[in-house]
């Protein structure tokens, strides 16, 4: 007899025992975990643990998989397979890619990274359809044209598919900085040098194994393998092969167990308990052979629950609702659910122990627990270990495992370190980090470079989860099950605790952080020292023996250099100045947020006033001092005169002083009130390099360092009473600062942090030594001087900013930067009134002219720039308006930030001209990429095209509203500068020679002149209005962009300059700097909201037009009509919509260009949601597009104004190739050439059938000829085809079936009777009558056509090559024009006229369904109403029939 894998014989009944369950097959005898039936999965391999199985019922907040499982709802359509069967990702919506992600063809997004590596990571291959990419510099590029990281080359991993990444590599390893004690792996890698050469493979790549002649001896406690590995002495003839070559199991004695142990069959000896307890720990199985039989429950643990069918689960799994158990027994009604025994369940779940667990990898392994504020330390396991690396608890099962890396396993133990074994013993190379998650381990491996996983109670089911990882380290699962819930010890209010408040396992203690001293239980006294390096910010505890510097974790620091801080409110800030910004963050380095991040240059001066919360500083680019709220709000500059590189700066609140050191030409220390008035200067001698700056406030003393004369002063506080504290050893002092009765102060050439008396400059201590970059340093402490705030009470009645003043009252009121102080002293304007207002690609920004300084002021807008280029100002409504390149809009918002809205969103490119028409509330724009001039009012709502031909690259517009004229630049290759009405009349030239790169143009209305600027010839030029009398303003100019002008000067931005420059408007001269440091410049507005808004010669009325009133030259206006709309004969009435137009699609848009005027522009129909619209059509009756969207899969409707959008046909469908609308009969017909089938429903997509599918190969175009009652397709199939049948789909004929390779687009000429066709593969366009004959090859040579129609006397069709829509004669093919371009991807076109849907009305209808030769059919539903001649419904359960009045002309109906 024949014995099976298992070891029974065949004929033998076939038993799993308890715990177990039978497969029926693929062997005789397969058993699986009893858990594992009725589970959803199959796991026996011929689902027979499923077979029977009741399905279990999901929870509100699950969702129901096909296959039975229950998975969180807010998993299903996340891109991820979590059924298992994919059901949780079918008929989902699509969403919308990030920029950093790849869009599959199914929808899905992967990383961009992933696009054309080589690896299907869609699932459907589309992120693989690839040209041959090169690889960039950073990259290695394999012998099969992937592309790889340059770092992978040569590092020990095969990276590239066909491993060329290893080939050709130097013999010598990588240098690592590895300690004296230790070995450097070649990858990196650092490992104790005792364990290279030890036989065991530590590094993970035996690197540290390679070379070894003689391997050196094993540590205490091991033993030495044949192949010069060493493993545990223990291990050595213990029935298991531990060394690779089973030398530890050849010669040796018959080992006897011990009294608690249990001798396997192989002569291991493992723990008696384990004897007969469910768990194979031979391995041969002997200490589960001939086991008694026991109850179910004596198998099950503390903290498990018996199923009555055998078998136990976790006790969180019993009353949860789900059958967890097969028989249901661990539910209602078969469990006595009651609440006592879910209150056991819920604080068992919760383990509100408040315990910590860790490893310590010393001398002496070993597993540690305490509570969570160190109290009640103990060891829980120090005996078998050697690098016990990964650590995790199983809240549920209340049990710990880790994994020890050397011993190659993964044990377990109760929390307490009893009951400890291991669970996976074999397949674990070099095991870091795992987590448990339900009944599975998770584990990283470094050696095999994976996450695993196995069932956590036998280690079994080992499955890789994921591979080809570069050294996994930690791993985590996320799920609330890992964090359960529990009382929280310290209560609402941290325990009364002043900083951490840490629980333990009866109640919580009070701890302080360290350097803190405690006062009391709950109170600590946080006083250190806090200096800055450029990249991290320390501290050092003064009120405790702790020595040690704790760096603070803040992000980003590139160049820190100034400090302040509060204490009151627990923050501490600093300057960067390689970042120019000004940060803050608690004091421990939490909630780190900007405070400001615009207008800095090198901000090297903190100071906080802690009295009325007020931060000040320095800013030696600049050459100002601001100041600002602590948040960074209300910012305002108080000195910006006779500043020369200011730097250190701080504050006296009691004697409401500021005190700043000056590095300029004439070194000084100065003294102003906080509020910048009686200014002084204190100390002017004797000064070289002043840095740090300090205030004594008991001694009332001033202390300065001076990096230049080296030495560390102090004086009065009026700058008397002058002394040198110390004078030798100060190679280059810079921050300092004062506490009790010592200083401190950081040297940057001597890299150390010091301390001295403050009195006599005696008992001088190093701090710290060996630190580069040490900048600012100060004492934070909670005994500031504190005084009565005259700003406490309503701010002092200022309605912005109060600052403390020497003067009576004591404080005095300033406004934000460049808005002026009204004559009460108090209340600030709304607004600046005269100022400059500039792009500077993401972001924008105004320079007031009120105020006697320049300082650039943010733009405060609720939304991202990207490449904001043009800006103009409607000062009559106070709002400004942009246009971003990128984005491809024109927005606007209010000149402080708010009311922020996109106005033009649709069908611009490149808008680099834009100007805005404050009297007649109109915006004008030129757009380089579509090369027109388009105008609209204020809303977006209007808009129309009012200059399209003979535009190469238009840039920039300005407007003379008194003349009712608009000038602009060209930048094509023949630059020029031209003039129209601004309704588009009278064009002419006006400057047509030795220009270059005209970019801002502005109109002098004073002077009557042009002025613009030119960035190749690098000059600013001027004219009359005409163009003649042309002069040079400026030159040379490096590179100018924008241009404005206000008042008598001219304004400028210059890209290489980087700066906003100035000159006199009349003469020009030598130009004045108003504000540099500026990247990014665009262009750039001169405003004055001081000045009458001018006449609006529309007013009132809109001069009695319907929709648009422009400006003329004559110095009227005339009404105009938003683009593709005629103006009616009465010259001031708009027609409704227009007439004739062609309607196209481009995949993501759907757009219309009139036929009834001659501007060629084309119009966007602003529908939501568009993926790839491939056919549409058009129904004249009700004046509605319809349209398939291929990516979601739907037929949708719309109006042409974009209103009214409704999913007709949302299921079902595959891919919609074709669409026409039977506008008799109501009708639509698409193609499906994923299923190759031809459908019809009524329009609202009610009634659907399938009227064509067995003859088709792959249809595309479709159309419909009602008055005939013949509908006409294209068939791409092996056999190309033109077809045609009745429209029920009865009586098909092949009209076309030769000479024809890519049929794609399809039109019919109803007059002429004649069908026209467009061939993608013979590149040409064909036409024949309605039977196939008369066949004529109208065209040849057109590239890629795909979708063609007919209007009148031509023939319209895209091409996928050209990017264009073209047009030539119907009947020759001759005089071939283009109409439109600038589009990647036309599709589908129809042209739209009265004409074309003869019969609309009731009153022409011949034939019953409202066609003239129509067959009467039932949908595949019943109960269905057609029109008023045709009733389907049901007959009968199931049944189908006719209406009395039903009409069948041509043959029986069929259902």
């Amino acid at each position: 007899m024949r014995r099976t894998a298992r070891g029974f014989t065949e004929g033998e009944t076939c038993t799993c025992g308890h715990g177990g369950f039978t497969c029926s097959h693929p062997s005789p005898c397969h058993c699986i975990p009893a858990q594992w039936r009725c589970d959803g999965e199959t796991d026996c391999g011929d689902h027979s643990d499923e077979d029977g199985c009741m399905l279990p019922t999901c929870s509100q907040f699950e969702f129901h998989c096909n296959n039975g499982n229950c998975v969180r709802r807010a998993w299903v359509c996340d891109g991820d397979n979590d059924c298992g069967d994919d059901s949780d990702e079918q008929d989902c919506p699509s969403r919308n890619c990030k920029e950093d992600e790849f869009k599959c063809d199914d929808g899905h997004c992967i990383h961009g990274l992933w696009h054309c590596d080589g690896d299907d990571d869609c699932g459907d291959a589309s992120d693989e359809q690839c040209d041959p990419r090169h690889c960039s510099n950073k990259e290695f590029e394999c012998s099969d044209g992937g592309c790889i990281a340059k770092t992978w080359r040569c590092d020990g991993d095969t990276d590239c598919k066909d491993g060329t990444d290893e080939v050709d590599c130097p013999p010598s390893t990588p240098v690592v900085q590895c300690g004296e004690d230790e070995f450097g792996c070649s990858y990196g890698r650092c490992i104790l040098q005792i364990y290279h050469c030890d036989g065991d493979n530590d590094c993970g790549d035996w690197s540290d194994e390679a070379g070894c002649s003689t391997q050196l001896p094993c540590r205490e406690g091991d033993v030495l393998c044949a192949d010069g590995m060493c493993i545990k002495a223990a291990w050595r003839c213990d029935g298991e092969p531990d060394c690779e070559d089973h030398s530890d199991e050849i010669n040796c004695v018959s080992e006897v167990c011990g009294p608690e142990q249990f001798r396997c069959l192989s002569g291991r000896c493992v723990t008696a308990a384990w004897r007969c307890d469910g768990d194979v720990d031979c391995s041969d199985g002997s200490d589960e052979a001939n086991c008694e039989p026991t109850s179910v429950s004596s198998q099950c643990t503390d903290e498990q629950v018996p199923c009555v069918s055998g078998g136990c689960i976790d006790l969180w799994k019993a009353c949860n609702g789900k059958h967890d158990c097969e028989d249901g027994s661990d539910e209602a009604p078969l469990r006595n659910c009651s609440e006592a025994f879910q209150h056991d369940l819920f604080s068992l779940s919760s383990l509100f122990s408040f315990t910590m667990y860790w490893t310590d990898w010393g001398s002496t392994p070993r597993i540690e627990r305490a509570d969570m504020d160190g109290s009640a330390r103990c060891t829980i396991a120090n005996t078998s270990l050697f690098w016990p690396n990964g650590l995790t608890i199983d809240y549920a099962g209340r049990r710990l495992y880790w994994a020890d890396a050397k011993h190659h396993v993964i044990e377990s133990s109760d929390l307490d370190g009893y009951n400890r074994r291991a669970v996976i013993s074999h397949g674990l190379p070099h095991p870091f980090a795992l987590t448990v998650f339900e009944d599975s381990l998770y584990w990283t491996d470094w050696q095999t470079k994976s996450i695993n996983s196995a069932n956590k109670f036998t280690g079994l089911n080992q499955e890789i989860v994921r591979s080809k990882l570069h050294f996994p380290m930690d791993i985590h699962t996320l799920h609330p099950q890992r964090q359960p819930p529990g009382k929280n010890h310290c209560g609402q209010n941290n325990g009364g605790c002043s900083h951490l408040c840490l629980p333990n396992a009866h109640k919580y203690s009070c701890a302080c952080p360290t350097g803190f001293r405690s006062l009391d239980v709950h109170t600590c006294l946080d006083t250190f020292l806090l200096f800055a390096r450029h990249t991290d910010i320390r501290r050092i505890s003064l009120d405790t023996d702790e020595s040690a510097d704790v760096v603070l974790p803040l992000q980003g620091l590139r160049a820190a250099v100034a400090l302040a801080w509060h204490a009151g409110e627990g923050l501490i800030f600093w300057s960067d100045v390689a970042s120019d910004s000004i940060r803050r963050a608690r004091w421990d380095g939490t909630d780190q947020e900007e405070l400001i991040t615009t207008s800095l240059v090198s901000p090297a001066g903190l100071a906080v006033d802690w009295i009325t919360d007020k931060l000040y500083w320095t800013d030696a680019g600049t050459d100002r001092i601001e100041v600002s709220r602590l948040d960074g709000s209300l910012r305002t500059v108080l000195l910006w005169e006779q500043l020369d590189r200011p730097r250190g700066i701080v504050l006296d609140p009691v004697s409401r002083s500021m005190y700043w050191t000056d590095w300029g030409e004439k070194a000084k220390i100065e003294r102003a009130g906080m509020d910048g008035s009686h200014r002084i200067a204190i100390v002017t001698s004797r000064l070289k390099w002043p840095n740090g700056l300090a205030v004594d406030y008991e001694m009332e003393r001033l202390y300065w360092t001076d990096a230049g004369v080296k030495t560390i002063e102090f004086a009065r506080l009026d700058g008397t009473g002058r002394q040198v504290l110390i004078g030798s050893q100060l190679p280059h002092p810079f921050g300092l600062t004062v506490w009790g009765g010592r200083i401190y102060w950081t040297d940057w050439q001597a890299k150390s942090l010091q301390s001295a008396d403050k009195l006599r400059g005696g008992d001088r201590t190093v701090l710290r030594n060996g630190l580069d970059n040490l900048m600012d340093v100060h004492v934070y402490q909670h005994e500031r001087p504190q005084v009565p705030s005259p700003c406490a009470e309503s701010n002092g009645g200022c309605s912005h900013l109060c600052l403390l003043a020497p003067d009576v009252p004591g404080y005095s009121c300033a406004c934000p930067t460049g808005i002026t102080l009204r004559s009460d002293g108090r209340t600030c304007d709304m607004g600046m009134k005269k100022f400059l207002i500039f792009a500077r690609r993401t972001d924008i920004r105004l320079i007031s002219l009120d105020v006697p300084y320049y300082a650039d002021v943010l733009l405060p807008l609720n939304t991202t720039l990207k490449n904001a280029n043009a800006i103009s100002v409607d000062a009559k409504k106070g709002k400004v308006y942009w246009s971003d390149s990128a984005l491809k809009k024109i927005s606007r918002a209010n000149l402080d930030g708010s009311d922020y809205v996109d106005v033009v969103k649709h069908g611009i490119q490149t808008t680099d001209g834009l100007a805005v028409d404050s009297h007649g509330q109109k915006i004008y724009w030129a757009d380089a990429g579509t090369k027109r001039i388009e105008v609209t009012d204020l809303d977006g709502n209007l808009r129309k095209v009012l200059i399209w031909r003979s535009l190469d690259s238009p840039r920039a517009i300005t407007l003379n509203h008194n003349n009712g004229y608009m000038y602009w630049t060209d930048w094509g290759e023949r630059a020029r500068i031209e003039r129209a009405g601004m309704d588009g009349s009278d064009r002419v030239a006006v400057i047509t020679k030795n220009l270059g790169w005209p970019n801002g143009l502005v109109v002098d209305q004073v002077g009557s002149q042009l002025i613009w600027a030119d960035a190749h010839t690098e000059r600013i030029e001027a004219s009359d209005l005409n163009g003649n009398h042309r002069h040079t303003l400026v030159m040379p100019v490096p590179h100018p962009y924008g241009l404005s002008l206000l008042g008598e000067f001219l304004y400028w931005t210059d890209w290489q300059e980087r700066a906003v420059r100035r000159t006199e408007r009349v003469r020009g001269g030598d130009p004045f700097t108003v504000c540099d440091g500026l990247p990014g410049l665009m262009d750039i507005q001169a405003v004055d909201r001081t000045q009458p808004a001018g006449f609006n010669r529309c007013a009132p009325r809109n001069g009695q037009c319907s929709h648009l009133c422009l400006p003329t030259p004559a110095g009227g206006a005339s009404c105009a009509c938003p683009t593709g709309i005629r103006l009616r004969k009465d010259k001031h009435t708009c027609e409704s919509g227009p007439e004739s137009f062609l309607l196209f699609s481009d995949r993501a848009t759907i757009r219309w260009l009139s036929l009834d005027t001659d501007d060629r522009s084309d119009v966007l129909v602003p529908a939501i949601d568009l993926h790839n619209v491939i056919a549409l059509d058009y129904d004249g009756m009700e004046h509605q597009i319809y349209f398939t969207d291929v990516h979601l899969d739907t037929i949708r409707r719309v109006n042409l104004d974009g209103t009214g959008e409704k999913t007709v046909v949302d299921n079902g469908l595959v891919t919609t190739d074709g669409l026409c609308v039977d506008w008799v009969a109501r009708n639509l017909y698409w193609t499906d050439t994923g299923r190759d089938a031809i459908e019809v429903s009524r329009l609202d997509g009610s009634s659907r059938k399938i009227i064509v599918n067995g003859s088709l190969m792959e249809p595309r175009a479709i159309s419909v000829f009602p008055m005939k009652g013949f509908l006409f397709w294209t068939d791409w199939g092996e056999q190309p085809k033109i077809e045609r049948s009745l429209l029920d789909g009865s009586d098909i004929r092949a009209l076309v079936t030769t000479n024809l390779g890519w049929p794609n687009g399809l039109t019919l000429d109803y007059d002429l009777e004649r069908m026209f066709w467009v061939d993608a593969q013979l590149d040409r366009i064909e036409s024949s009558n309605l039977e196939g004959k008369a066949r004529k090859v109208l065209m040849d040579h057109v590239p890629h056509p795909f979708a063609l129609t007919q209007h009148e006397g031509f023939i319209y069709w895209t091409d996928w090559e050209r990017k264009v829509i073209e047009r030539a004669d119907k009947l020759t093919g001759h005089a071939r024009e283009t109409m439109l371009t600038g589009t990647d991807s036309f599709m589908d076109i129809v042209a739209v006229w009265p004409r074309r849907q003869r019969g609309e009305g009731t009153e022409e209808r011949s034939g019953a369904c409202g066609s003239w030769s129509a067959r009467c059919n039932c949908s595949t539903m019943t109960s269905v109403i057609i029109g008023v001649f045709l009733v389907c419904g049901g007959d009968g359960e199931g049944g189908r029939g006719m209406h009395d009045n039903a009409h069948s002309f041509n043959s029986p109906l069929t259902p």
